[in-house]
This record gives C-alpha cells, structure tokens and sequence, in this order.
C-alpha cells in the first residue's frame, strides 16, 4: 500500500471510529466529510464507493445495531426511548424500520431475539467495516489451546461454493427448527475440507456444524452426527464477523506455522462462531475463531 493510499485509508477509518464514538449526534454529510477532511461535495460518492452503503444508510444500521442489542440485552429501557436513542421520530417510524431490516417487531425481538436474521440483517454494516480493518496479526495473537472432542451436528456441503448459500440456510433452518439456533448459546462451526477456491469448482467442501450431543435420526435427510476431535490446537481470533477468513488462515500457515515448529494434525482448519458478552455493557456480539489442529 502506498503512502498516499494509507492516508486515505486513515481518513475513512477515522469516520467509521467517530460514528461509532459519537451515534447521539448530528451526523450528516457535513460532519463525516468534515472528519475525513473531504470535500462534501464528493465524500458521499468517496463513502458509498469504498464500503459499498452510503453515509445515511451507515449510520443508519450502525444506531440500528445499537437499538437491537439495548432491546435484546437491557430491559429497562423502554421501546420509545431506544427509538428515540435510534434517531427516530417516533416509535411507529422505528418499528417499521426495525421490521423491515429484521422481520421483527422491537417487542417480538425484545422477547426472542431471531439472532440469525440478526446476523444476516446486519451484515453489510459488518463487510463495510471490515473493508476499513487493516488486519495485522502477530504472535501473540496465536493461543495454543488443548480442546476438547466436541459432539456435533452436521450438514456437508459438496459443490461449487456458489452454491453454499443454500446449504447455509438449510442449516440454519434446520438448528432454528431443533432449538440450535446461536441465539440458544451454541457454538457454530465450520470445517474446511478444500481450498477456499479449488481448481475445479466442483472438488469444494465444508461441513456445517453445530454443538450438540443429541442423537440424530437416520431418517434426516441432511443432518448426522459426528465429533470434532479434541487435541492441542493454534487458535486465532478474528476482528469481527466475517465468512471470509483467508487472511487468519494465511497468517497461520504462512508466518506463524514455519516459526512456531508445531507439526499439524491429521484433521482440517476449522471457525468457531459464537455469540459472547461484551465487557462492561449489556450486549453481545458474535466472535470467530479459528483452528488449527497440532499434534
């Protein structure tokens, strides 16, 4: 990256950093454009170009967000006051907003939060701030942990990764259905046996896992049971939630592998996704971590 591109760079995170600092304020074309000392006459373009929204439509989601976990995890905040927080007029105005972009009501989600459309719902505000993320990873960000043989339900994907979108939400109906859900507090895991990107499309191959130690009729069509053997593994945490994680992996195999003198196991690189609290509020978010297996 060039010095004049890193400056950019700079610019833009410092907008998405105010945002997130400064949600109760005024925070139209003017202010952002003057953060990222842009002109306001070309910022907006400048914004919806490098992160795929615009500025009203970021900010928008991102004091979205913020409502939906004040309603899920903070109970003593009323519906009108999170609506107003949200920068809503009036409540009806943020519950129509809030049921278009979740496919609930603020009080159904305040009673049981559907946390996979929440995921789904709020996956562009995720993809936008990772495309600001300069990810560094370094050493001490590897964890070697010895993990136990965890019991698991899975779904297999085989076939072109243009298909996995479908497999993804079969298995997602299917834990929603069996009360798997990781609004329920389980884990969520995906093991990769193929390259991201195979030679032929075809040879792609993951399987979709969830934690349980219930049995699995042989009469399901998708689901079986297995385990994700236990053993010593190296352990990275992503910033933020993403599908796309290239960039650990490549840390991993490439920088931290040849360094460590760890020898791997016989068993693929796997993500864990759970949802965790947030420290020193009442909110969680969804982390991923990724696993690979050493002997």
């Amino acid at each position: 990256m060039t010095a004049a591109q890193e400056n950019y760079w700079t610019r833009m995170r410092r907008v998405l950093a105010y945002v997130d600092a400064h949600l109760d304020d005024e925070l139209d074309l003017a202010v952002l454009s003057h953060v990222a000392v842009f002109s306001k006459f070309h910022f907006h373009r400048q914004f919806s170009a490098t992160f795929g929204l615009s500025v009203h439509r970021y900010v928008q989601l991102a004091r979205l967000k913020r409502a939906s976990q004040t309603l899920a995890w903070d109970d003593t905040q009323t519906i009108t006051a999170i609506a107003m927080d949200a920068g809503y007029d009036t409540p009806d105005a943020f519950a129509r907003a809030f049921r278009q972009r979740l496919a609930q009501s603020p009080s159904s989600f305040r009673k049981s939060p559907d946390w996979p459309s929440w995921l789904s719902a709020f996956g562009p505000l995720d993809n936008a701030r990772g495309k600001a993320m300069q990810i560094i990873f370094e050493r001490d960000d590897v964890t070697i942990l010895d993990v136990p043989d965890m019991p698991v339900a899975i779904m297999e994907h085989r076939g072109s990764r243009a298909k996995i979108k479908e497999t993804s939400e079969r298995f997602r109906a299917w834990c929603e259905a069996s009360g798997l859900s990781v609004g329920s507090g389980r884990s969520s895991f995906m093991v990769f046996r193929s390259e991201r990107e195979p030679a032929v499309p075809e040879d792609y191959s993951v399987d979709l896992c969830v934690s349980t130690d219930r049995s699995i009729s042989r009469e399901d069509e998708w689901m079986k049971a297995g385990t994700i053997p236990g053993g010593r593994c190296a352990v990275l945490r992503y910033p933020g939630n993403t599908n796309n994680l290239e960039p650990a992996a490549l840390y991993l195999y490439r920088d931290w592998l040849p360094e460590s003198g760890e020898e791997l196991r016989d068993f693929p690189i796997y993500a864990r996704r759970q949802l965790v609290p947030i420290a020193d509020i009442r909110a969680h978010e969804v982390v991923v971590d990724l696993y690979l297996p050493l002997k």
